[in-house]
């Protein structure tokens, strides 16, 4: 531990040092857009009022998709965190940077009765990896990283991967004091007893924009630990959802939705959840005042997004309710990669537009590029294609189809699978039970008609597509487990978890 504090208070003096310096920036950089882009954790596409929710609150949030665009299909490369959080940073698919679960991802020993064999991939994002920071950096921008990074740890931290300063990123997926300090964080020192984890990542940023030079283009990105577990209440606001959960619900309990080996949770009435939320919200709030503030309001893109979506699904019922989604993080159904995503653009977005348009994380590589007026670099974002048509009101651009591969275990009781959507047709194999599923989202959002037995010409044609894309990726299939007992029922009897 001394250690780590020395490095920090290294990395404190050399990041004061920095900002001490004379601004080298050319009048060209100056009219180059900044960025802010809010990255929040296990946020569902039902959590955000502006995207259907009526028991969480989101003013702040809200307010933003007003201003600027939202995407109502906006995807997540993975349903789990790490891979989608690679993907944005690279512009490229999980499976290309091999990094396909969470750091350091489940087993199959901990499933039951797994089917097939661990599937190993990166621990860490690859330094040989060029990631958006470094472009940025590169070509003139101071660069700040806050929150969560669960990307590898010393030797791949976010000060190793283009960003000039790190507050509380580091290899772990949650908080590992929890939400209020002492926090355990050895790159986000305790400055108060008890202070609350989101406030204080929402001061770092707020700092690091008050050092910010008029010709320096910057970027913030804050990677909020919430609402990721534990789930601990935002004391100045559970109060409130404690008494709306009352009013709305009274004692009554839904019953949970059945999802293979788990269940779903059926209504979003968690006020522990709704004040982890409303923390985001307020912090979102405060960046944005701040940023008018500054007068930065009309030169800065700001961007919103989750990296899966919200936990609903565990043996158990999970802590939100992603209706009418189907299931959650960690699943391959809408509810696990569809996420709630807003972009502001100053100049390039209209207030208050819609996009429909199916898009997915790796776009933000080349979406940000060309927003800064950077050439696009394609052997880079190799996967990722420039939604700036799409920003400046195009009603459709060609996109290829999006795909994903999660051919791992999951505390939500996934079992591998992957996925391909194509226009309105979305098809998912599950490889445990030997399934193929085809769902039309235009007309079934919540994938409960399969059509793969009615219309097996389509089926087929995405299946192909799939497969063709695996095969040119060299993505790691699933390889059978020689213990695997065919026999044995698919839900695990009840009692501790038993396995053969």
């Amino acid at each position: 531990m001394p250690s780590l504090c020395l490095r920090f208070v290294a990395q404190w003096l050399l990041s004061l040092f920095i900002a001490s310096l004379p601004a080298t920036a050319t009048a060209a950089d100056a009219s180059r857009p900044n960025f802010v882009f809010f990255l929040v954790d296990d946020l569902g596409w039902m959590d955000i009022g502006c995207f259907g929710s009526s028991f969480y609150e989101t003013p702040n949030i809200d307010a933003l998709a007003a201003s600027g665009m939202k995407f109502t299909s906006g995807y997540a490369a993975c349903p789990v965190c790490s891979p989608t959080r690679a993907s944005i940073m690279t512009g490229r698919h999980p499976v290309r940077v091999d990094i396909t679960d969470w750091i350091p991802g489940s087993t199959a020993a901990k499933a039951y009765n797994a089917r097939f064999e661990q599937i190993d991939d990166r621990d860490e994002l690859a330094l040989e990896e060029v990631t958006i920071a470094e472009v940025l950096k590169q070509n003139g921008y101071r660069t700040f990283f806050a929150g969560k990074w669960h990307l590898g740890g010393e030797g791949f931290l976010p000060t190793d991967q283009g960003f000039d300063f790190n507050f509380g990123g580091h290899d772990k997926g949650s908080p590992p004091g929890g939400y209020y300090s002492p926090f355990k964080n050895p790159y986000l020192p305790d400055k108060q007893d008890g202070e609350y984890l989101t406030e204080r990542l929402t001061k770092e940023s707020v700092n690091f924009l008050e050092t910010i030079k008029s010709t320096e283009p910057f970027l913030i990105y804050l990677s909020y630990y919430n609402v990721h577990t534990p789930i601990q209440p935002y004391k100045k606001l559970v109060g409130h959802f404690q008494s709306k959960a009352v009013d709305l619900f009274g004692d009554t309990r839904p019953a949970p939705i059945k999802e293979f080996r788990g269940e779903s949770r059926s209504r979003q009435d968690n006020p522990e959840l709704a004040s982890m939320i409303a923390a985001v919200d307020d912090s979102v709030g405060t960046i944005v005042a701040r940023l008018n503030e500054l007068q930065l309001t009309d030169n800065t893109v700001v961007i919103f997004f989750s990296d899966n979506g919200g936990l609903c699904t565990l043996r158990k019922p999970g802590p939100t309710c992603n209706l009418p989604l189907r299931s959650g993080k960690g699943w391959l159904y809408e509810g696990g990669i569809r996420e709630p995503m807003i972009i502001h653009a100053p100049g390039v977005t209209t207030a208050g537009t819609v996009c429909d348009v199916p898009v997915i994380s790796t776009d933000f590589f080349p979406t940000m590029l060309e927003l800064a007026g950077l050439p696009l670099q394609d052997e880079l974002h190799a996967d990722g294609t420039s939604l700036v048509p799409l920003l400046k009101g195009q009603p459709t651009m060609d996109h290829a189809p999006l795909c994903w591969h999660y051919p791992h275990y999951h505390g939500s009781t996934w079992t591998p699978g992957a996925a391909i959507r194509d226009q309105d047709w979305k098809l998912i194999e599950l490889y445990e039970f030997g399934l193929t599923e085809l769902y039309n989202l235009k007309d079934d959002i919540g994938e409960s008609k399969d059509l793969s037995l009615s219309n097996p010409e389509k089926a087929a044609e995405l299946k192909s597509k799939l497969q063709e894309w695996q095969t040119r990726m060299n993505a790691k299939m699933p390889i059978a487990n020689p213990d695997y007992d065919a026999d044995a029922p698919m839900i695990p009897p009840a009692g501790p978890r038993a396995r053969k």
